[in-house]
């Protein structure tokens, strides 16, 4: 092999010299004819071949220079590059994408095109300093389907090499959905304390007034015993959610496939809502065919289905006035199931959040409305565990609906981890 790859090598120096060789005699040939002296062809053949070499080396150049702005294009940072005065030499896709526009031109400045000071504050520093720059910052931009929402962004920008032009790079990373795994964390933890010292301090101090003797007569007896009941089970449900959510993520449980109607699943989860429906001004309202819509799947995840999403309905909206719908329809080989209300709504920038574990939106949320986040979660996990899909849309004021779209064939047993 190595007999072999020596002889190619000689085999490829003698072509390159035989090449040499005959433009060289092709070149004294023609300066011969043009009367030039054998030196003054020496010299010319030499400059054609230190010709040929650059435009080789510029050919090669582009070619590199465009496979990296290719690559660029491709990666899921924003990028672009600056000269001294800002103008853009260089811009990829993704920065145009980040910033809810169709293009970016280059040849214009930053600020022409970006509109925000924070990121060409960041560039002019690098230019001013001569140095890396990095910063976390948070933008608020547009988008024609979402409106204005806030976005976080960690900023790098830096000089160009001492052998390039004077001028920067800058590379912009969208992290909001690291910085709202963080936040969604650190939520969980305080909401999680708080959901359960609440109840664990009421029956604890309820056990105490029983062991001190005072009450005596019955009615007050029985009062203690139903609201350490009654806390003893929201504990007991915090916990369930916590386990089923945990079940369906790892998949680490099967489905119990047994056959039943969707009408009475949702009527017992409406039975057992009834305590909160007490007192309030809401009507429920049930649209499914005669026969109760037949369905064959795991009734234990159906239950916490239509348990979650109408008690979400109930707790988000205490107003009087609030109608909640569920109904069905039944095709050839799948099925549609809703459930919708009147309520205050989701907020836009919500939406792509509130089937994550633990989310939670506070901002148009009344301190009284307790909970994980785990419900719609816990929701979402069931339904795609049965080979489904779930579709959220909702106009704030006027209506939300969540829409369940599930085969109707038998289910694989085995619950399926989502992406």
């Amino acid at each position: 092999m190595t007999i072999f790859l020596t002889v190619s090598l000689i085999a490829l120096a003698l072509w390159a010299w035989c090449i040499e060789k005959r433009w060289r005699r092709r070149m004294e040939s023609v300066t011969r004819a043009a009367g030039l002296k054998v030196f003054e062809a020496d010299k010319l053949a030499a400059k054609f071949i230190g010709l040929q070499e650059s435009s080789q080396t510029l050919i090669k150049e582009e070619y590199l220079r465009r496979l990296f702005e290719s690559l660029l294009q491709e990666i899921r940072q924003g990028v672009a590059i600056v000269d001294e005065q800002m103008r853009i030499k260089f811009v990829n896709r993704t920065l145009a994408h980040l910033f809810h526009k169709t293009s970016i031109q280059r040849g214009r400045t930053l600020i022409e095109e970006l509109h925000d000071h924070q990121v060409t504050g960041i560039v002019q520093a690098a230019l001013t300093d001569q140095r890396r720059t990095v910063r976390e910052v948070e933008l608020s931009t547009s988008n024609s389907a979402t409106g204005r929402n806030s976005r976080h962004f960690l900023i790098e920008a830096a000089p160009l090499p001492a052998k390039a032009e004077r001028g920067a790079w800058l590379m912009i990373h969208d992290i909001t959905e690291q910085v709202m795994s963080e936040q969604v964390r650190k939520d969980f933890v305080a909401n999680a304390s708080h959901e359960l010292r609440t109840p664990l301090t009421l029956i604890n101090g309820y056990i105490e007034t029983l062991q001190s003797g005072v009450l005596k007569d019955e009615a007050s007896l029985q009062r203690c015993y139903d609201v350490m009941e009654k806390h003893g089970k929201r504990i007991i449900r915090i916990i369930e959610d916590m386990l089923t959510i945990s079940r369906l993520e790892n998949g680490s449980s099967e489905l119990n496939i047994e056959p039943f109607t969707v009408r009475g699943c949702v009527q017992d989860a409406l039975d057992h809502l009834s305590p909160m429906l007490e007192g309030r001004d809401t009507l429920i309202d049930l649209d499914f065919p005669a026969d109760g819509g037949p369905m064959q799947g795991d009734r234990f995840y159906w239950d916490q289905v239509f348990t979650n999403l109408i008690e979400n309905s109930i707790k988000e909206n205490p107003n009087p006035g609030l109608i909640i719908k569920v109904s069905g329809q039944w095709f050839s080989d799948h099925c549609l199931l809703r459930v919708s209300d009147n309520g205050i709504g989701i907020a836009a920038h919500d939406l792509p959040f509130v089937f994550k574990r633990f989310y939670r939106g506070h901002k148009h949320h009344s301190p009284q409305i307790k909970g994980t986040g785990l419900g719609l979660s816990i929701v979402r996990r069931a339904i795609e565990a049965h080979g489904g899909t779930l579709e959220l849309t909702s106009t704030p004021g006027v209506d939300t609906t969540f829409t369940m779209r599930l085969p109707l064939h038998r289910p694989t047993a085995e619950v399926k981890t989502a992406a």
